[in-house]
């Protein structure tokens, strides 16, 4: 729905306090909030979608009211806090964000979203005269750790609240603003996407920058700009002629000769365009960090002499409580002198108190040109005039992935700020895997469709009980956007299933009806089919299991065959690996290859035709430790077998079942008819459109009432366990509801079970690491190790209990709690019980690695989380106890400074 209304009322108040004019959508939504209904404002990134937020907390204000103001993440909060305080005054404005609580009895509040779902499920006294909540950035709710929240704030708020949801720009926003009309009643959908400043798209060539599309052409088509396509043709050309255009990598990845344009000389272009400052997305930590170092050694300066001073003072500002022992630690000096500069990174490894500088420094522009990795594009207020892209393939977690269109326009968002810039721009640099028109679909498609991570868990679930009962609880999570969504893609299916059921009919009738004897016949070859087909997988299933047990025996130095592939021949097992189903032993082969094989090389069991002694180190990535092992691989005088014969005996060879199934279709009346192959050929059709029909209902059935479902196996567990009890939520049970973690229902096992009693604080936060740290790199880290015989004892005993956990989880086929990840223990170990930053970092991390400075204070702030609610949920005073001290010794130098 629309509106356009007279400016009247506290909307006419509000907006002449304002030093700008409202946009349209900006009217239209404050007109349908004053108008009493619930607002959903989609609109691209520095469109002013806050100004909507800000009108219902005016709202608020005029009417003796309250109004809670969230955002996702506490530096946003922050921010909110400092911009409302600023306009209301320090008296009518509260911020809580779990490590601050400012002045909460305030009629405005900002918080993160995660303490408002805490609110309402303790059922909070400041909830009392809440009449508005603005939740920004509720396209956080697809975040797949986090947006569940999003989701349970909605659904839990109760009915009179109106909500002022404000998101990024999706593809569909009325999708989602008919989900909320069904859980929070009337809501306005005001969807604006103009972007307030004009962008312009580019792609950089050598120290060429060319437009990317045809601007000037009359053609309704969006065309890519002729003399980009012609310039790049040519400058492949003169590759290939100079020798650079070699073939590309045996991945299909870039040629491994080509020369990107150093970074000074690309943001030298830049500043000589006139478009800085700038943000160039890198989409690694490493990747930022060492484009800010190949600046500094070049003779770069972006910024002016008489900007040192105000520089400094900002940096004064947010890290002049840093311990001064540390700053050499923490690479201060570099990266002050960066500063000094106008250069700076900003990632997630920094440590907060330096990107919080960066991002004062940037707004206030006196630094001109970031290396930035994609998790600025989330939220933080850092715009510039122009977007920098060096490549448009980032790593997801599992590959590395094309950006999407959405993630794309996410990134370029940030380019132009409203106010200051008549336009923005993003330069895509060219690299050979760049293609224009590939760039120009991702620059021109408008999809970002918001899809829900919502699903319950165990402290969800045990909140719902507790407050609504198990049948109210699982009325509500159907009610979930999540629910909403899948109900929707069944509406397809349901309409799929009834189309070849007339289809189905037809089909039968040609047959000779239901009684008909082909009915009969064309079943019996269906049944031989689908036998035939359990029988082959059996088949495989065997092969398989027998070439994985074959895979885990081996040992280091053995020498086996691999029979088939590219790496057939002889190997010798550098490092055994005896993982259950999936072995992937690391080999080096005669022809002086090293990597890891797996069950698709081994079509027949592994065997160890030989040994051969290793030295006790081997360091397969050197080619000389590589050349010099195939060598002696090749003089053991091990002769590989010949090829192996694949197509081992089938399991249907002598099979009863299928046997018998054989005999009835040879004895049917229907195998001697005349026109049996054609009616072969129809029974075929049938049955083929009722596998598919038959996959189809599965698919509606699984996807209907699945959240549910799901619900219904978390109760049994929680019941089998001992948290609920005849419906009613135990003791134990109201501990569980009080532990907001990922891990929360191995916490309250391990503090029912008393495992944490008799350590120190430092222990006790050593201990209580495994369960928040994740390492980064792939499989975590979980060793008994541990630097004292209790952690040692605590840590062993946490993983029992996860076992066990981990066991009845999948018998009742839930999603498995994460493995605990004993990366973090020394480091926080050392730390909490007051050595130096320098030790505690060498301490942490993956595999010897040591974890960056941003790094480590996330990781200690997130222990110092879980030890607040231990510290508050614990029966036992001295692990309570404990947990308070554990705290406060975690809670000193960087981890203290900036905790924003």
């Amino acid at each position: 729905m629309s509106y356009h209304r007279s400016q009247v009322g506290e909307l006419a108040e509000f907006s002449a306090e304002l030093s700008f004019t409202l946009d349209p959508f900006q009217r239209n939504a404050c007109a349908a909030l004053e108008g009493g209904h619930g607002v959903l404002v989609c609109a691209p990134t520095g469109a002013g979608k806050t100004v909507v937020g800000e009108f219902a907390v005016h709202l608020a204000l005029a009417a003796g009211g309250k109004c809670f103001y969230t955002t996702p993440i506490k530096a946003l909060s922050n921010q909110k806090f400092a911009d409302l305080t600023e306009r209301h005054g320090r008296g009518k404005v509260g911020l809580l964000t779990g490590d601050q609580s400012i002045n909460p009895d305030a009629p405005v509040v900002v918080m993160t979203t995660e303490v408002l779902r805490n609110m309402l499920y303790a059922s909070s006294d400041a909830l009392r005269g809440l009449a508005f909540v603005v939740m920004d950035e509720v396209h956080y709710l697809a975040d797949r750790f986090r947006g569940a929240v999003w989701e349970e704030v909605i659904l839990h708020l109760p009915p009179d609240v109106r909500l002022v949801s404000l998101s990024a720009t999706v593809s569909n926003a009325e999708e989602f603003g008919a989900w909320m009309e069904t859980v929070r009643g009337d809501t306005a959908v005001v969807v604006d996407e103009t972007r307030p400043v004009p962008l312009w798209q580019h792609v950089m060539v050598g120290r060429r920058m060319f437009d990317l599309f045809d601007t000037e052409s009359s053609d309704q088509k969006i065309l890519v700009d002729e003399d980009l396509v012609r310039y790049i043709r040519q400058r492949e050309t003169a590759d290939r002629a100079n020798g650079w255009g070699g073939p590309r990598n045996g991945r299909g990845g870039p040629r491994r000769d080509f020369r990107p344009l150093p970074r000074p000389e690309v943001l030298a272009n830049l500043d000589a365009e006139g478009l800085l400052p700038a943000i160039t997305f890198i989409f690694s930590r490493a990747g930022c960090d060492g484009a800010l170092a190949q600046c500094l050694r070049s003779r770069l300066d972006l910024s002016r002499a008489d900007e040192t001073e105000a520089i400094d003072a900002i940096i004064e500002k947010h890290t002049g409580d840093l311990p001064k022992d540390d700053l050499e630690v923490l690479g201060y000096w570099e990266w002050r002198e960066a500063l000094h500069r106008g250069l700076a990174a900003h990632h997630a490894g920094m440590l907060p108190a330096f990107r919080h500088t960066v991002e004062e420094l940037f707004v206030r522009g006196l630094v001109r040109a970031v290396f930035a990795t994609e998790t600025l594009a989330l939220g933080i207020n850092m715009p510039a005039r122009t977007v920098v892209l060096e490549r448009l393939v980032k790593y997801n977690g599992e590959t590395h992935a094309e950006l999407t269109p959405g993630e794309y326009t996410q990134l370029t968002g940030r380019a132009g700020r409203r106010g200051i810039d008549v336009e923005g721009h993003a330069v895509v640099l060219w690299q050979p895997e760049v293609d224009a028109s590939a760039v120009a679909g991702l620059a021109s498609t408008r999809t970002y469709p918001l899809r829900s991570s919502f699903r319950p868990g165990y402290n969800m679930s045990i909140n719902l009980i507790d407050r609504m009962g198990a049948d109210e609880a699982r009325a509500l999570l159907e009610r979930s956007f999540a629910q909403f969504q899948a109900d929707r893609s069944v509406v397809g299916l349901v309409r799929g299933i009834e189309r070849n059921e007339d289809q189905l009919r037809k089909l039968r009738t040609q047959l000779g009806g239901v009684d008909g004897e082909f009915l009969e016949y064309i079943s019996l070859r269906e049944r031989i089919k689908q036998r035939e087909r359990l029988l082959e997988q059996q088949s495989r299933s065997d092969r398989r299991g027998a070439s994985v047990s074959s895979l885990t025996s081996l040992r280091r130095g053995d020498v086996v065959a691999i029979p088939i592939g590219r790496r057939a021949g002889l190997a010798v097992i550098l490092e055994p690996d005896a993982t259950p189903g999936d072995p992937r032993p690391l080999v080096l082969t005669e022809d002086k290859w090293a990597g890891r094989v797996s069950v698709a090389d081994f079509p027949v069991p592994a065997k160890a035709l030989g040994h051969m002694r290793l030295p006790r180190r081997v360091d397969h990535r050197t080619a000389s430790t590589r050349r010099d092992l195939a060598s002696a691989l090749r003089s053991t005088g091990i002769s590989a077998p010949g090829r192996p014969r694949r197509g081992a005996r089938s399991n249907a060879a002598d099979d009863r079942e299928l046997d018998t199934l054989r005999r009835s279709l040879r004895s049917h009346p229907a195998h001697t008819r005349t026109d049996r192959e054609q009616m072969n050929r129809v029974g075929e059709r049938y049955n083929r459109l009722a596998r598919e029909t038959e996959t189809m209902r599965q698919k509606v059935a699984a996807t209907t009432n699945s959240l549910a479902r799901t619900f219904d196996r978390i109760l049994a567990l929680l019941q089998e366990r001992g948290f609920v009890a005849e419906g009613e939520v135990t003791a134990e049970g109201r501990r569980l509801a009080r532990i907001y973690a990922e891990s929360d229902l191995l916490v309250a096992e391990c503090l029912r079970e008393g495992l944490w009693r008799g350590l120190g604080p430092a222990e006790l936060a050593a201990v209580v690491s495994i369960l928040v740290f994740e390492s980064r790199q792939e499989g975590g880290y979980l060793g008994a190790s541990g630097p004292t015989e209790p952690i040692r004892r605590a840590v062993g005993s946490t993983i029992e209990v996860w076992t066990r956990l981990r066991t009845d989880e999948a018998r009742h086929k839930l999603q498995p709690t994460r493995e605990p990840d004993a990366g973090f223990v020394t480091g926080v170990y050392k730390w909490a019980r007051g050595d130096g930053l320098a030790e505690s970092l060498l301490a942490s991390g993956d595999r010897g690695t040591p974890l960056s400075a941003g790094d480590f204070v996330r990781w200690c702030r997130q222990v110092i989380d879980l030890l607040d609610q231990i510290h508050g949920t614990a029966d036992d005073p001295e692990i309570a106890g404990t947990a308070a001290k554990a705290v406060r010794a975690i809670r000193r130098g960087v981890v203290a400074v900036d905790a924003a």
